[in-house]
């Protein structure tokens, strides 16, 4: 298994990591002397806060603040690397092309030459040629690694999946709307996905608007699920009125777009099952969701 030492613990402590490669992953190469400067224009996140060891996560909208693609930003000093979505990463590197005009930048898609792993439950022993920083989000979210070589995984992607779900992180498509979720909505700003200071980005007027006047109107919330997982896009009802749909999920746990209003609900109804909905203590919710 991969061992890491405690952070903050003594000489020679360790504890055992759960390390788990994601081929649902993938890399795109972000190289040349404008890069930093070429992303800082179109993305959510401050990218200059991107370096050897630390990682942004950031987000792609459309000039109407919706969701478009979310990624780790990582770094190794000479270039950044997007870990994405894998199916995404042709449409990502057609899209940011678009921008690039007379920018010295080039963007390469390397999924099949770097493979993308997530670690948690303790410091992973990082390697040569390893490419590694903690998640941006929560502690408890471990740690992102790029590598050019598969690493002897310790758990399953199923495991990473039940984990992150537990911990209420989204996953990409599988729980946003491509060009209908607005950030906000999905936890980005308490899990620190948006910067509200680094200047101007694509969509960045819709998100500012969403967050100053307090018009975000669902949350993705965990859910505990009793019966069948339903299958995403399923509708989720109170008392026979719909008031959100069902996003990923994993046995017992997943993640649901729920109405404030009905996040307070004790139960609600979702195809054959019955969620309970599961706000984390990281989640800033109005008094009346609570």
């Amino acid at each position: 298994m991969a061992r890491g030492r405690r952070p903050g613990g003594g000489p020679g402590e360790t504890v055992v990591t759960m390390l788990a490669i994601l081929p649902a992953r993938g890399a795109i190469e972000v190289a040349g002397d404008d890069a930093v400067a070429f992303l800082q224009g179109l993305v959510s996140n401050d990218v200059t806060g991107a370096t050897p060891g630390r990682a942004v996560w950031a987000a792609l909208l459309t000039p109407q603040g919706k969701w478009l693609a979310d990624f780790f930003i990582l770094a190794d000093g000479t270039r950044l690397l997007l870990d994405v979505e894998r199916a995404q990463a042709p449409m990502l590197i057609q899209r940011l092309g678009r921008f690039r005009l007379r920018a010295k930048v080039t963007l390469r898609d390397l999924s099949e030459t770097l493979h993308v792993h997530a670690a948690w439950g303790g410091t992973p022993h990082i390697t040569a040629g390893v490419i590694a920083a903690p998640d941006p989000r929560l502690p408890a979210a471990g740690w992102r690694l790029l590598s050019p070589a598969p690493l002897p995984p310790t758990a399953t992607a199923e495991a990473w999946d039940e984990h992150r779900l537990a911990l209420g992180l989204p996953d990409g498509s599988r729980d946003l709307e491509t060009e209908k979720t607005v950030l906000l909505e999905a936890g980005f700003d308490e899990l620190g996905g948006v910067s509200w200071n680094k200047g101007c980005y694509m969509g960045q007027e819709l998100t500012a608007r969403t967050k100053y006047r307090g018009l975000v109107k669902r949350r993705l919330i965990p859910v505990a699920i009793d019966g069948p997982p339903p299958p995403p896009g399923t509708p989720v009802l109170r008392d026979g009125i719909e008031v959100g749909a069902m996003r990923s999920s994993r046995g017992r746990i997943g993640l649901a777009q729920l109405r404030l209003d009905a996040i307070g609900a004790a139960s609600l109804t979702c195809g054959e099952a019955v969620l309970a909905p599961r706000p984390p203590a990281w989640m800033a919710l109005p008094e009346t969701a609570a």
